[in-house]
C-alpha cells in the first residue's frame, strides 16, 4: 500500500492550495484519513481527520480556512487550504488507516508535500 501526496508549493499569503493524496495497492477498506505537517523544529500536528461516514476534525488554527474531503471511490482524501498565513508553512503529509482484510488494519503516511507560504 502507497500513499502518494501532491499539490504543494510556494503561494503568497492569503492564496490557496489543494493537496491531494490518493491510496493504492491492496485495499479492503479505509477507515479515517487525515491530515498532519510539520515545520521546522516543530512536532508533527494534526491538520484535519475525516471518518469514512464524513465526520470531520479541524486543528483549531486551520478552522475556517481549510476543508478536508475525500472521494471513496479514488480511495483520496484532499485539503483546500484557503487565507494561508505564513505559519501554514509546513510540510504536509497525509495519513490513512488501511484495512487489507477485515480484521487487518494498518496507518500508513504519505511522503510529504511541502506548502510555502511566503510574499
Amino acid at each position: 500500500v502507497q500513499l502518494q501526496a501532491s499539490g504543494g508549493g510556494l503561494v503568497q499569503p492569503g492564496g490557496s492550495l489543494r493537496l491531494s493524496c490518493a491510496a493504492s495497492g491492496t485495499i479492503f477498506s479505509i477507515d479515517a484519513m487525515g491530515w498532519y505537517r510539520q515545520a521546522p523544529g516543530k512536532q508533527r500536528e494534526l491538520v484535519a481527520t475525516i471518518t469514512t461516514g464524513g465526520t470531520t476534525t479541524y486543528a483549531d488554527s486551520v478552522k475556517g480556512r481549510f476543508t478536508i474531503s475525500r472521494d471513496t471511490a479514488k480511495n483520496t482524501v484532499y485539503l483546500q487550504m484557503n487565507s494561508l498565513k505564513p505559519e501554514d508553512t509546513a510540510v504536509y503529509y497525509c495519513n490513512a488507516r488501511i484495512r487489507a482484510s477485515l480484521i487487518i488494519a494498518k496507518d500508513y503516511w504519505g511522503q510529504g508535500t511541502q506548502v510555502t507560504v511566503s510574499s
